[in-house]
């Protein structure tokens, strides 16, 4: 079988693309700072700190001018008012460096190409092209273009300040001194990647305490939306029982009550078939709202009913606890006056406030009571300071479990307060709203007209 000749291999990025691609991004480098010309310490917390950069570069040029004007006119030779000049065109734009160092760099690096041109060493020994106040201001521009600047713009930087070195090297043979554009070559490399890899490394850790702040908010909004789940699925079960009750008695009531006319019954049946469709449609978002491979629990929700064995376990668990539950409250439990929602969130909450102070505060004396007044349900724990040494389970909470609690509130309609008592213990106290007390209904006579 013949095959068809393959087509021409795309064409190549020749070295003279590439390196003409390099060389521009590298002049883009030299010519546009990376950052907004604001100090290094600019945003930090600390006050004492955002000064300190101003505060070292005057004393930096402060001591660089005497230097290099006595340097000058001293191992150089050069006249006092040309060495003042160099002085000035070399030190003083080092009190830049806080906040435009690539802008202090290119002026520094002019001045010095132009002050080795002019400068004439009167020893055999004195450094030359870059004389050693030169050296030491160059080097703390190059450190502070390291805090600062992009890798691509230190190492044109350096490649520029090493190419200037043997330039004057090449165009100015005459001169006595040397040593001093390789010396500038290797201690400018060294003090540009020492100042690279802290601006990486301080990098590193800001993304590391940004993402740990990310992470901490989407762990509470996890939790957030887990404890909802919890409440949606807990609150299925206590409205699934109230419509199966609605559909059960609907479907019932043709057959119940005699007398029913077609109109009455067809009422019924429609009351019936929506329960039923709501029912449906619940248990449809219930099986959305567990997680995979999750199963309903087959027990009863919990209520007030059971505090007095919560309790008990928990005492028997090592803490001592008491249980306050008013009279008011035990016969409204009874003859079932507390709606589910809040019979359940008031068990779930005492629940939550006993385990935390299982964990945070082992062996602290703990008193549970359950009052009912002013159309409101009072659930009220208070522990004291932790009575067992030793640490505790848990040193610093998550407040979790206090986000199950206002949750709960929250659907209930009511209001919670938590927070720590002046004696070491802890309160949680939570209201919830009672449904108004309605007389009993007046049985209705099917025979009375």
């Amino acid at each position: 079988m013949a095959t068809s000749p393959a087509g021409p291999p795309p064409p190549a990025d020749g070295l003279l693309s590439a390196a003409h691609r390099n060389l521009r991004e590298l002049a883009h480098g030299l010519t546009h700072a990376s950052h907004p010309p604001t100090p290094l310490f600019a945003d930090s917390p600390r006050r004492w700190l955002r000064p300190l950069p101003y505060v070292a570069v005057v004393a930096l040029t402060a001591a660089l001018l005497p230097v290099t004007v006595t340097v000058l006119t001293g191992d150089y030779g050069v006249s006092g008012g040309v060495a003042g000049a160099l002085a000035v065109g070399q030190a003083a734009p080092l009190l830049m460096l806080a906040h435009r160092p690539l802008q202090a760099w290119w002026i520094v690096f002019a001045s010095d190409v132009l002050g080795a041109l002019l400068v004439q060493p009167e020893r055999e020994d004195a450094v030359w092209p870059w004389p050693p106040p030169v050296v030491v201001g160059y080097l703390f521009v190059l450190l502070a273009l390291g805090l600062r600047e992009r890798r691509r713009t230190l190492i044109g930087v350096w490649l520029v300040t090493g190419v200037a070195g043997q330039l004057l090297h090449l165009l100015v043979p005459s001169q006595a001194g040397g040593g001093g554009a390789l010396l500038m070559t290797v201690l400018g490399a060294v003090v540009l990647v020492i100042g690279a890899a802290v601006r990486e490394r301080s990098e590193a850790q800001r993304l590391l305490v940004e993402q740990e702040t990310i992470s901490e908010a989407e762990r509470a909004r996890r939790t957030l939306l887990e404890e909802r789940t919890r409440i949606a699925r807990e609150l299925h079960d206590v409205v699934a029982h109230h419509m199966s009750v609605i559909t059960v008695q609907a479907d019932s009531a043709p057959y119940r009550i005699d007398g029913l006319g077609d109109e009455a019954r067809a009422e019924f049946a429609s009351i019936a078939a929506g329960a039923r469709e709501s029912l449906a449609e619940m248990r449809r978002l219930l099986s959305v709202l567990r997680s995979d491979g999750s199963r309903g629990e087959l027990a009863p929700q919990p209520g007030l009913g059971r505090l007095q064995q919560l309790v008990e376990a928990t005492v028997r668990a090592g803490l001592p606890a008491e249980l306050s539950l008013a009279a008011d409250v035990r016969e409204a439990v009874e003859r079932g006056g507390v709606p589910q929602a809040v019979d359940l969130s008031a068990y779930r909450i005492v629940q939550e406030a006993l385990a935390n102070v299982v964990r945070h505060a082992p062996g602290a004396r703990t008193r549970v009571s359950v009052t009912a007044r002013d159309g409101h349900l009072t659930v009220l724990v208070v522990n004291a300071e932790a009575g067992e040494p030793g640490s505790p389970l848990e040193a610093s909470g998550t407040g979790h479990g206090l986000v199950g609690m206002r949750e709960r509130v929250r659907l209930t309609g009511g209001t919670l307060d938590t927070g720590p008592l002046p004696d070491g213990g802890f309160r949680v106290a939570a209201r919830l709203p009672l449904p108004p007390d309605q007389p009993p209904p007046v049985p209705v006579n099917p025979e009375d007209p």
